[in-house]
């Protein structure tokens, strides 16, 4: 096997085949760049070995938890260190979550059953900022009202609604855990932060090597405004992963409160797959947060119908996903010669991903000895 990858990346330098041309920041520039030394060639030789795989899909689709789970299982997890540094971003977390929850119960007209928490709802809209991102002064009392609100029963009615309203679906996991995570001295475990939500702006690269292969993840951000920016990196990429979140059926974009999550991202899975930078560049497809999806089919009796009319399977989670999965497959006008791989994932499931992208870098292997010549 590893004699087989050698001959690969042998073919890969003469060929160019998986050939990247994004320079990270965790890449030195050259100090002289009119001199062409030994050190300048081994760069662009550990350029040619890279592997790039872009990853795109809409907003909120799971894209940089994937990227999260690279640094998990391929380098040295999130130390200490990086962990604190996702503490502020958790706290904004559960401060948005919280105010979504109160302006929603206005709007939708849902009441509190405890009327004690109207005084805790009034408190926590003076002390908490909507503002992604900012410090939040959240101490264990602060914690201990969210938790009183979570738990009260129109709040858990308002809950079984989120589809009606823009809210983070890591709510329901860190309202949960708000006595630790409100304690003094907090440390953010890995799971944590897998969790937490941040809009991705700009390129991220992640670097990472598996059984000897070089691998340069590239994250883009999926809203709308971020799109323009994906131009950048589609030269030279081997594979594209297109995140779908399946768990989106009955939801709207947080950008366009009009457009359908899953409308929107079969809409942009079609202009991509059938892209001429990507006529011959092989296709995975994320069916992400299934967990979510089987909750929303098998508990809340949400059917796949309010999406697709036509879909008759019920709310059985086997029969939507290979309707989901069926739905994105057959945009794909060239199946002969670039057919789309497919797996049914869980971003924040550190397990699942892992065997999802062994089969991944399997798919990757055969399909780069077949373009070889190799057998």
């Amino acid at each position: 096997y590893q004699r087989r990858v050698r001959e690969l990346n042998q073919t890969q330098r003469r060929m160019g085949m998986c050939a990247s041309n994004a320079k990270g920041n965790d890449r030195d520039e050259d100090e002289d760049e009119g001199s062409q030394s030994e050190g300048s060639r081994d760069e662009d030789d550990q350029e040619e070995k890279e592997i790039k795989l872009l990853l795109l899909g809409a907003g909120d689709s799971g894209k940089s938890t994937i990227a999260k789970q690279m640094q998990i299982i391929y380098l040295t997890g999130f130390s200490n260190e990086e962990r604190k540094g996702y503490k502020d971003l958790i706290y904004s977390n559960i401060a948005i979550s919280t105010i979504a929850l109160l302006d929603a119960g206005q709007r939708l007209g849902v009441p509190f059953k405890d009327p004690q928490n109207e005084k805790r709802a009034n408190s926590l809209r003076q002390i908490l900022s909507v503002a992604e991102g900012s410090v939040q002064n959240l101490t264990a009392e602060v914690g201990s009202d969210i938790k009183a609100l979570w738990q009260d029963e129109g709040i858990q009615t308002l809950w079984k609604r989120n589809n009606e309203f823009q809210i983070q679906d890591n709510t329901p996991y860190y309202f949960s855990n708000l006595d630790r995570i409100t304690k003094q001295g907090y440390i953010p475990t890995e799971e944590d932060v897998l969790k937490s939500r941040a809009k991705t702006t700009g390129i991220t690269n992640t670097r990472f090597q598996i059984d000897g292969m070089k691998f340069n993840l590239v994250d883009v951000g999926g809203q709308r405004s971020e799109r323009k920016k994906w131009i950048h990196c589609f030269e030279n990429v081997t594979m594209v992963i297109f995140c779908v979140a399946m768990s989106e059926y009955d939801m709207k974009l947080y950008e366009d409160d009009r457009t359908n999550r899953m409308a929107e991202s079969l809409k942009l899975f079609e202009e991509i797959t059938n892209s001429k930078w990507f006529a011959e560049t092989p296709i995975v497809l994320f069916l992400n947060k299934s967990d979510m999806f089987r909750v929303k089919l098998e508990e809340k009796k949400t059917d796949l119908k309010v999406c697709f009319p036509e879909y008759t399977g019920g709310c059985n989670f086997d029969s939507a996903a290979e309707f989901i999965k069926s739905k994105f497959v057959c945009l794909n006008r060239n199946p002969q010669s670039k057919p789309i791989y497919a797996h049914i994932t869980c971003a924040t499931d550190t397990s699942n991903i892992r065997v999802i992208f062994k089969a991944v870098k399997d798919t990757i292997l055969a399909s780069d000895f077949k373009n070889a010549g190799l057998k």
